[in-house]
């Protein structure tokens, strides 16, 4: 396990470029298994759960080249259909898998995907969706691998129950080798699927946006290679531009797309901290004091649920207070209690929802008298150092954003996961000017 040292009080300034975005480039690997020409992807992030998925691949029969941030892909041929249990559980796309080898070999066995726990993130309206399409799909608990086998793969309509983002990508994915013509009601919108379909297109696929939440896709008999650039992460973006305002600093970030964070913009303008969008990208940087936003997290074009948890860090710092309610996941709050830690006052509650099935993306079954859904947040508060572990990937993010701003030394374990989401984050935060360093934690 390694560990950040970090020391608060500095404030961060200069210049940023962001990763190519993490939900983009994982699924664009699994698209270039649908064809066994060459996929070129460019501008892919070098974090983890890439490493991860490349490994699959290989492991699968991939011919694999990465120079740099460009990344070269051919599958040929499987070399058999089943995935890793070691490696499946390490990143939670792996389950994409299921449709480049149903289209292409008949059969695949998935494990139960895995990846940060932010609660149940059920697969099964992914599941439901391939089997109208021709699939027999058995789940065994003894082991906890999917089965599913076809002779063939047939276009069907499908509509979720709920929205989900890498159910709408599998989906499209097994779709695009299908018999006939396959229609998907109440699909995701998120800007990354948009790539996954372009790049699809690109390599012979015939997908279109029919109507609101509404993807129509035609099967073709094969698909051939094709090139694709990754567009930044955007969760990375807005992550680099609170670091920059609640440290009192000023960050311009390279390449950042407003079209791409439109509602995280217009809250962050709400709150007085700067913003000044130019050619190359945009600047974020502090004013002075902060007003505090209430936000609700929900489905694109919504506030994104990945921007949640380092909003909370941003109210910490905001004059008044604030309510940041979750309504994506039934379990993602539970880094406010290292912010009280460390000084923030913050009270997690259950707001009195009318409607909980409409209003809530995850099942109301998976839910717990436990779970806490929002949190108030007076403010601002001073932070101070303290030794906190880190809980997934944009939890861990917040806690080293709150170590930034707060006073003294804290200590933040388990920054591994963060190694998931972001490619040489202290790096390029000390570049900035943060005070932060990476070890090892101290052997027993």
């Amino acid at each position: 396990m390694e560990k950040y040292i970090i020391k608060g009080g500095n404030k961060l300034k200069g210049s940023v470029t962001v990763s190519g975005a993490k939900n983009a480039a994982l699924k664009a690997l699994v698209a270039s298994c649908m064809t066994q020409e060459e996929v070129i992807i460019h501008n892919v992030p070098l974090i983890a759960d890439f490493f991860v998925m490349v490994d699959i691949m290989k492991d699968l029969g991939a011919k694999v080249k990465l120079n740099d941030h460009t990344l070269s892909i051919q599958m040929e041929n499987f070399n058999h259909f089943s995935i890793p249990l070691d490696k499946a559980v390490l990143a939670r796309t792996s389950s994409m898998f299921i449709a480049p080898l149903l289209a292409r070999v008949g059969e695949a066995v998935i494990p139960n995907p895995g990846g940060c726990r932010l609660g149940a993130r059920p697969i099964n309206r992914t599941i439901e969706g391939i089997e109208k399409m021709n699939v027999d799909i058995l789940y065994e608990s003894d082991d906890g691998f999917f089965y599913a086998k076809t002779k063939g793969l047939i276009g069907a309509n499908y509509e979720f129950k709920k929205n989900t983002h890498t159910g709408t990508e599998t989906m499209i994915l097994t779709a695009v080798l299908a018999r006939g013509t396959t229609v998907l009601d109440n699909a995701a919108e998120e800007p990354e699927i948009d790539e996954i379909i372009d790049l699809l297109n690109q390599m012979g696929a015939k997908i279109k946006r029919s109507a609101k939440r509404q993807i129509t896709i035609k099967g073709v008999e094969k698909l051939h290679g094709a090139e694709i650039v990754i567009n930044p992460d955007r969760i990375e973006v807005a992550t680099f531009a609170i670091a920059a305002v609640v440290t009192g600093g000023d960050v311009f970030i390279k390449d950042a797309d407003k079209t791409q964070i439109g509602d995280f913009l217009e809250k962050f303008r709400e709150t007085g901290a700067g913003v000044e969008i130019g050619n190359g990208g945009i600047r974020f940087y502090s004013t002075g004091d902060l007003d505090a936003v209430n936000v609700t997290t929900g489905i694109h074009p919504g506030f994104l649920t990945d921007w949640q948890s380092i909003w909370t860090v941003f109210m910490t710092q905001a004059k008044g207070e604030s309510v940041i309610h979750e309504t994506v996941f039934e379990d993602r709050l539970s880094y406010v209690h290292d912010l009280v830690r460390m000084g923030a006052r913050a009270e997690l509650f259950n707001p009195n929802v009318k409607s909980p099935e409409q209003v809530y993306n995850f099942n109301l079954d998976d839910d717990s008298p436990e779970n806490f859904h929002a949190v108030k947040i007076k403010g601002p508060s001073q932070l101070h150092d303290a030794v906190m572990t880190t809980l997934d990937i944009r939890a861990g993010a917040a806690v080293v954003l709150a170590a930034l701003a707060a006073t003294g030394v804290s200590t933040i374990f388990g920054i591994e996961k963060l190694d998931r989401g972001y490619e040489s984050f202290e790096k390029r935060l000390k570049k900035l000017g943060a005070n932060i360093k990476r070890e090892k934690k101290d052997e027993l």
